[in-house]
């Protein structure tokens, strides 16, 4: 058996009651971080919460070397962990298929996404945001400023008017990088480059999603290139045509007019 477990947004306590249980009753078990990152915990932690050793596998040890983990769970119940929920990237979605064309079982427990919680802590309807899109980091796509594609999902999306979210790139096990601070990509950051292809738009802000004090700012994307907003995950939620509701409660909950 293959269970897959999302642990959620920010630290141990994120997991649900089922993950916790899943956790708890495998054999071995196995994560990955380099999708995202419980950035209000670490491993110690997570180890010491659930009481019990974690395999941390990288891009490598899942992408092309999957075997480990997946002739565990012929003869096993394993579980894999992930932050967020635990079938958001495709990576996840390969081993399942692996792993079941192997014949092995599998499970999945659902934790919360940034997608539902931007809408949640924003006050956007989530049945109005469109398609995601992810903001890189200069280097790691190979050009200056923001790709193409990172446009054209906004303003497809606008047209249309939906909203967007925009996830900040993380900087974490790619062989163009080496740890630092500047790890993960921040939202004025983010903002600095969104700025000029959309200098007077609209834009939100989530930071800390999860957190006990997440942050929500809505200003223009140029005046967000000017603020800092403390430590991550930073979201960026481009909104289109706001609903009267909606508007009202981001005039209600982010802390800027």
């Amino acid at each position: 058996m293959l269970t897959f477990v999302g642990l959620g947004l920010y630290d141990e306590r994120s997991v649900t009651l089922a993950g916790r249980d899943a956790i708890r009753d495998a054999d071995r078990v196995f994560a990955e971080f380099y999708t995202s990152r419980l950035v209000g915990t670490d491993l110690d932690s997570l180890e010491s919460f659930h009481d019990t050793d974690i395999e941390v596998r990288d891009r490598a040890g899942i992408e092309q070397d999957p075997e480990p983990v997946l002739e565990a769970a012929e003869s096993a119940d394993v579980a894999f962990l992930t932050a967020g929920d635990t079938m958001v990237s495709t990576t996840h979605t390969d081993l399942r298929l692996r792993a079941e064309k192997r014949g092995i079982e599998t499970r999945i427990v659902h934790g919360t996404t940034a997608q539902t919680a931007a809408g949640s802590l924003t006050g956007l309807q989530n049945y109005r945001f469109g398609k995601a899109t992810t903001l890189p980091f200069e280097k790691a796509h190979g050009g200056d400023g923001v790709p193409d594609s990172v446009v054209a999902t906004i303003e497809d999306n606008r047209t249309r008017d939906l909203h967007t979210l925009v996830y900040l790139d993380i900087k974490v096990d790619d062989p163009h990088w080496s740890d630092s601070d500047d790890t993960y990509m921040t939202a004025d950051r983010a903002a600095s480059l969104l700025s000029a292809a959309f200098p007077d738009l609209l834009a939100v802000v989530v930071a800390r999603a999860g957190s006990p004090d997440p942050l929500v700012v809505a200003d223009t994307l140029e005046n967000l290139a000017d603020r800092t907003f403390g430590g991550p995950l930073h979201l960026l939620v481009i909104p289109g045509d706001r609903h009267m509701i909606e508007e009202e409660a981001l005039q209600a909950i982010a802390t800027d007019d």
